[in-house]
């Protein structure tokens, strides 16, 4: 049996070395920020691409009217982009289909993290670029570090903003390369006060806000945890482990609790993304939560949950349960999980007596199995 799992595993490892070679290669770039330069860093890369012979294009950029990002667009070829009409205003989108026609050996597609217009074929830029990269092109794009979905609950307590824009951690863990734009909080601020990312009458208010100093700082070690979590993947991914090697595997226990799911799902795919391992999410549904009793706003608040773990990569997994341990143990035994990851329970009397006795009774079978136990807040 072993023998034969072997070979099942190499030949699946052989599968996907032929998927990757097909697909186009995918290379990001990640900003703490609007303003860091990625934008001219991507249309510098395209000069360079341009002058070795390379046939790039620039399928869409936004210079949101920065003069230096504004005056490197001259010498390179840009696909037109589709026009068109939405609630009585003309807008412009990338023409996906003009580049995949086109099938340039690399395509510039800027803001990654962008919501396409109603009626396109995708509702993400993200879901565009994935398009793209099937039909065997290459491209490189670029994204602010607030824009990646399991960092929302982190960014909203750094800035006091809640980012609605955002791109699955996946998008980021596909990417053949990741690359960090850098700026100390300093030379940003500086580039802000000289006009070189806003216009005038929107800098007084971004001083306050999204680039205090003390923003700036936490953001950019964010990115640059982020980039170094990826190149840790890669060399995790791309290494082969011998196979005895633990492979991690979580489990992310969730209630109908909207704002506590959301962030165990969160912080779970952030532990899944960092391992590049399997994870998935776990809803016992108890007898007094069954479909016929449960409130609808828990029930809309479960699907819109499963939703967004779905996004993030996790496997959904729904049990009927009147003892809720039972459930998540039977689970992680049936699907070789090596982590558990429950919320900290809500502090009020009657909860904790209820939760307590759950802690427990979990506590109790996993110090008979090698499951790890990670409570988040």
């Amino acid at each position: 049996m072993p023998e034969e799992s072997n070979k099942e595993q190499n030949a699946e490892h052989f599968l996907e070395l032929i998927r990757k070679s097909r697909r186009g290669k995918f290379k990001i770039y990640i900003g703490m920020s609007a303003g860091v330069g990625k934008s001219y860093r991507m249309l510098q890369e395209a000069h360079a691409l341009l002058r070795n012979g390379i046939d790039v294009k620039i399928g869409y950029i936004e210079t949101h009217n920065r003069k230096e990002t504004q005056e490197l667009l001259t010498g390179l070829p840009v696909i037109p982009r589709r026009t068109l009409f939405y609630k009585g205003k003309e807008l412009d989108e990338m023409d996906v289909q003009a580049i995949i026609n086109l099938r340039p050996e690399v395509v510039i597609v800027d803001e990654l993290a962008h919501t396409n217009i109603e009626g396109s074929k995708n509702e993400k830029r993200w879901q565009d670029v994935m398009d793209i990269l099937s039909n065997g092109i290459n491209v490189i794009s670029a994204v602010n570090i607030q824009h990646i979905e399991s960092l929302n609950e982190e960014i909203k307590a750094i800035t006091g903003i809640e980012v609605k824009e955002r791109i699955p951690d996946s998008v980021v863990a596909f990417a053949d390369e990741v690359v960090n734009i850098d700026l100390t909080a300093d030379e940003l601020v500086t580039r802000l006060k000289e006009g070189k990312i806003y216009a005038a009458d929107k800098i007084e208010r971004a001083l306050n806000n999204f680039f205090k100093s003390e923003h700036i700082l936490q953001l950019r070690e964010l990115a640059l945890k982020e980039v170094a979590s990826q190149v840790e993947r890669k060399v995790e991914s791309e290494v082969r482990k011998p196979s005895t090697l633990r492979h991690e595997r979580f489990l992310a226990c969730i209630s109908s609790n909207e704002e506590t799911a959301k962030n165990i799902i969160r912080k779970t795919a952030r532990l899944a993304n960092y391992y590049n391992s399997k994870w998935y999410v776990l809803y016992v549904q108890t007898p007094s939560e069954r479909s016929d009793v449960i409130a609808l706003d828990k029930q809309r608040h479960l699907i819109n949950n499963f939703k967004l773990a779905t996004e993030l990569g996790a496997e959904i997994i729904k049990v009927e349960h009147d003892r809720v341990s039972v459930a998540i143990m039977e689970q992680a035994t049936e699907r070789n999980i090596t982590t558990i990851c429950i919320g900290k329970p809500h502090i009020s009397l009657l909860k904790v007596i209820l939760a307590t006795n759950i802690f427990s009774n979990l506590l109790k079978k996993l110090s008979t199995s090698d499951i790890d136990l990670i409570i988040l807040s």
